[in-house]
């Protein structure tokens, strides 16, 4: 018997809008307010409302043997409270079963494990705390951004309190053994590692529709013969994607629903094939090996590093820039200006400035909302100089009087813990 342990991904970043040299000091509202909208409610339409409404039927036809995990960032439970509460109480739902487990991870999808130990923890503790708000769940298993993952990035989540934690199953560190088993963080060996089988994982996430594949189409009962195969073996069988692939990356047109809709079906009748969330794997199976990872991986592109979002000097440069500014807004301790560095944080700014090529450039562009990432990189930072100088006017005015809030972000923001209606300053 193998356990197949599904688990989606689900973000939405809060996406800048234009904002030129000429806003700087007078324009203080830098988020994209039509676009953030549009995105998620065109998003919920074609995947979370549906997609969440066939799980909840797989988990009642199944009578709970179908089980699967999520993590969803605090930036989508913001705009899903925004744009679109019913997701927000589809999901609910959905936890409700008892089927499905949420996750940790980063606040607002962010890289502070690569920038400070301190304010990784923080935006752990965020995004726990309104996980327990709106799902009334405390996680015990922790996915970090981009599955980014170190022996020391294991290390911090371990010492947080976290049992469990995904990573990419990646050759590089692999190397002759397989990802379809439970691992151990190196340092700390009371963390329990799920590998990503990037190969299946990548079957359903990008191959599904493709035409021009040797394998084209695919049918819940050929993958299940994959599964079940013995070119397949292992104890856990990890298939780790953004929730979007279903709907949004690959259309209704495609079939997709309906192979999902089949794949728990085939699975159970193989006999073979058991389902289970993360933590229910993890603690079914003993680790086989210590999984060594010295150096930073994630699931992104071919190199499964760091450099789609760290890999050019506009990325370190505007990286660099937002963090030396950590100290300030500790030392302001204003929650508005806490929000702003909070969504500046967000990986995909980073992503949008990549300068990569060939098939890894495809998929970059394709999420990319800007023309190049040298416009990425201007936009950016055009926003993030006018933060930093109300930062400094609002630390300059504090020995004074206590400082003012920064004027607001957005106009429509409901999602934070104040009253959003009324203008406020950034």
């Amino acid at each position: 018997m193998k356990t197949i342990c599904l688990y989606f991904q689900v973000h939405q970043p809060w996406r800048l809008k234009k904002y030129r040299f000429f806003n700087m000091g007078t324009d203080h509202n830098y988020l994209d307010d039509m676009q953030n909208r549009s995105i998620l409610q065109k998003v919920a339409r074609q995947c979370y409302l549906p997609m969440n409404a066939l799980l909840l039927n797989l988990i009642r036809e199944h009578k709970g043997q179908f089980r699967c995990s999520f993590s969803i960032t605090g930036t989508a439970i913001e705009q899903f409270r925004a744009y679109a509460p019913e997701v927000l109480e589809s999901f609910k739902e959905l936890a409700a079963t008892g089927c499905v487990e949420f996750l940790a991870e980063t606040y607002s999808h962010s890289l502070a494990s690569m920038a400070s130990p301190e304010d990784f923890q923080e935006q752990v503790k965020m995004h726990t705390a309104v996980l327990k708000k709106e799902f009334g769940v405390k996680p015990t298993a922790f996915r970090n951004t981009e599955l980014i993952y170190s022996d020391t990035i294991g290390e911090m989540v371990a010492a947080m309190g976290f049992r469990t934690m995904l990573a990419e199953g990646a050759k590089h560190i692999l190397g002759w053994k397989s990802s379809n088993y439970v691992y151990a963080n190196a340092i700390d060996q009371k963390l329990r590692l799920l590998l990503r089988n990037y190969k299946l994982s990548d079957d359903i996430a990008f191959r599904f529709s493709n035409q021009g594949w040797d394998q084209y189409p695919l049918t819940a009962s050929k993958y299940v013969d994959w599964l079940n195969s013995e070119e397949t073996p292992g104890e856990v069988i990890n298939l780790f994607m953004d929730y979007e692939t279903f709907g949004e990356h690959q259309k209704a047109d495609t079939g997709i629903f309906d192979f999902m809709k089949a794949l728990p079906q085939a699975a159970l009748d193989s006999k073979q094939l058991e389902f289970a969330t993360v933590s229910e794997a993890s603690k079914k199976y003993q680790p086989v090996s210590v999984l060594h990872c010295p150096h930073v991986m994630s699931w992104a592109d071919e190199e499964r590093d760091i450099t789609a979002w760290l890999g050019n000097e506009l990325q370190n440069e505007a990286f660099a820039k937002l963090y030396a500014q950590k100290e300030k807004v500790e030392a302001l301790k204003n929650p508005d200006f806490d929000y702003v560095w909070s969504f500046l944080q967000t990986s995909d700014h980073f992503y949008y400035m990549a300068t990569k090529w060939l098939s890894d450039g495809d998929v970059h562009s394709y999420f990319n909302p800007y023309d190049s990432a040298y416009e990425a990189f201007i936009n950016y930072m055009n926003v993030l100089s006018d933060f930093i100088n109300e930062l400094d006017l609002a630390l300059e005015a504090k020995p004074a009087k206590k400082a003012a809030a920064p004027r607001k972000t957005t106009t429509t923001r409901k999602t934070t813990t104040r009253k959003t209606t009324k203008k406020t300053e950034a």
